[in-house]
């Protein structure tokens, strides 16, 4: 799988063998399911598996992933909306999965941060390929509060909280040293010991969902899709066609 070192898949994932670089014949038609299949994860996905609400699926399906030695299991590619109505995607690290959402941090005056902040809403998806899965959620996005950053930027290394103060992300930068020097910067503002604030321009978001979408890979293309989603104060769960 490209991109995937092969340590990390397992050895009964279906692999395309595309001839050349013919895109048109790279496909991977995902293994069939049957009641006598010994895994969990090629039982068929019904409707029936979020009847407790999306997150203890999502849950289950983050430690299947984490457990396969998915890369980087809380990678989802972030989908936001710019001021001319334009989409934008980047992969961002999700840091909390609970009752009240997805919860990543950024810069906010990164591209992302200014685009939330003019149209708060977004979708966000973690694809599993080595275990043919994927979860988009979609929703409102609101920020967390002070001190819910706080907890989480005392988990991160002294380099990366550094990386926070000396990135402008999003803006151009001439060279790879300059950026690296505002680094060096950063690091001399602060002794070893010292305690690194929080930068007032960073902090977390919360994706609030109000769709959540389960994503099975399946032979002939013919994908199981779950979606259960908030309508009026209310979840209502569905199969969809792929």
């Amino acid at each position: 799988m490209p991109g995937v070192p092969s340590s990390f898949v397992p050895s009964d994932f279906p692999l395309p063998r595309p001839e050349g670089d013919d895109l048109a014949r790279m496909r991977v038609d995902y293994r069939p399911a049957g009641p006598t299949d010994e895994s969990p994860a090629d039982r068929d996905l019904t409707p029936g598996d979020v009847a407790e609400g999306w997150l203890p699926l999502l849950r289950t399906w983050f430690a299947n992933a984490v457990a396969t030695a998915v890369p980087e299991p809380n990678a989802m590619v972030l989908a936001t909306v710019d001021e001319h109505g334009h989409p934008a995607t980047r992969t961002v690290l999700c840091k909390k999965i609970d009752a009240d959402g997805l919860t990543f941090f950024t810069n906010f005056e990164s591209d992302k941060g200014r685009h939330l902040a003019g149209h708060p809403y977004a979708s966000a998806t973690f694809l599993w390929l080595p275990v043919y899965r994927q979860v988009t959620v979609r929703g409102p996005v609101v920020r967390v509060s002070d001190e819910e950053t706080l907890a989480y930027w005392r988990t991160r290394p002294r380099g990366s909280r550094l990386g926070a103060w000396a990135s402008q992300q999003s803006r151009p930068v001439a060279e790879r040293a300059d950026l690296e020097h505002a680094l060096v910067e950063a690091a001399e503002r602060y002794e070893v010991d010292d305690d690194i604030p929080v930068p007032p321009f960073w902090g977390g978001f919360r994706i609030v969902p109000e769709s959540v979408e389960f994503w099975q890979g399946r032979p002939n293309r013919l994908h199981n899709r779950i979606r259960t989603r908030l309508v009026d104060g209310r979840w209502i769960t569905e199969r969809l066609q792929p």
